[in-house]
């Protein structure tokens, strides 16, 4: 039997409950019970996230493995305080979210669902779908040039797309266009692609009049958070056609997204997916399992709370 016990507090996908298992025994507690000492490792997600209640549940903490890259809902002040280590899985997700955001915008921009409805319905007899747009000679504009940003931003060019960005700050050592402020990357790019963070700081940065500036053949792609878009805006957009269309991986309050976006043609949707590939989800199960093995065997482990000091 097992003797290195996982507290498990939010739903994980079965590859990780697989590797997890190897040498682990998995336990499952609800968050708000009583606090236990017998663990000291833990794993959620980025939806889930963790905050001081659940510290103070596991007194004995000592690892919190994240499955995923979001951190914002995990409190990282506080585990540095109490010194513990949040390990979560950026760069495992890089390549197969950037090859979704290039997935949706030939989605979009050549309506390739839209065509496979068209077709399926018994339409094609009867009528013909009118022209859609080419992906290459276009401008595409991203929102966060990190990890998956840049991955994107390769991709973009590879297919002959034109690359600006906009972040927090420039990055000169990179071949893109930099523009500061992002209504007037809106205004400059055919397609808008949002990779950037969640959380405060990123909040609702795509308003009505960063779509307004979009304009009407202009494309939202987002595989970042649906808190970085007002969607009332965005929906508001898209019924008046104030945009051409969007892709979108991610929503407010999901699974549970609003329902009129599937009454638009000109909209691909998609349940948080980008990530979501077998090769993705073994290389996330591996690191947070290896992660367990090291700080169990005092190697070091990469820390997200790092920054924020410890004890």
């Amino acid at each position: 039997m097992s003797t290195n016990r996982i507290a498990v507090v939010a739903a994980i996908p079965p590859e990780l409950r697989e590797v997890l298992s190897r040498g682990n025994e998995l336990v499952e507690v609800k968050r708000g019970e009583a606090p236990s000492e017998g663990f000291d490792v833990a794993v959620t997600t980025s939806i889930a996230g963790a905050d001081t209640a659940l510290y103070d549940q596991f007194p004995a903490l000592r690892l919190l493995l994240c499955n995923g890259t979001g951190l914002e809902n995990i409190d990282l002040a506080e585990a540095g305080r109490r010194g513990i280590v949040v390990r979560h899985t950026p760069d495992e997700v890089t390549d197969d979210t950037a090859d979704f955001a290039i997935g949706l915008i030939y989605a979009v921009s050549r309506r390739i669902a839209e065509a496979d409805r068209f077709v399926r319905a018994g339409r094609w007899d009867k009528e013909r779908m009118s022209p859609s747009r080419r992906v290459f000679d276009r401008t595409l504009g991203i929102v966060g040039l990190g990890k998956i940003g840049q991955t994107i931003a390769r991709r973009a060019s590879g297919i002959g797309m034109s690359v600006l960005y906009t972040g927090p700050r420039e990055k000169p050592d990179l071949a893109y266009g930099y523009v500061p402020a992002i209504g007037d990357l809106a205004e400059r790019c055919d397609v808008l692609v949002l990779s950037c963070p969640g959380g405060p700081e990123t909040h609702r940065i795509v308003d009505a009049a960063v779509l307004e500036r979009l304009g009407p053949e202009g494309i939202l792609i987002n595989v970042s958070r649906g808190s970085v878009v007002d969607q009332e805006a965005l929906i508001a957009a898209l019924e008046k056609k104030i945009i051409g269309g969007a892709g979108l991986d991610v929503f407010d309050a999901e699974p549970s997204i609003d329902p009129r976006f599937a009454g638009f043609e000109t909209v691909v949707l998609a349940p948080h997916y980008a990530a979501v590939t077998r090769e993705t989800r073994y290389g996330i199960a591996n690191t947070l399992a290896q992660a367990a093995a090291d700080l169990r065997a005092g190697r070091p482990v990469r820390d997200a709370a790092a920054a924020f000091g410890k004890g």
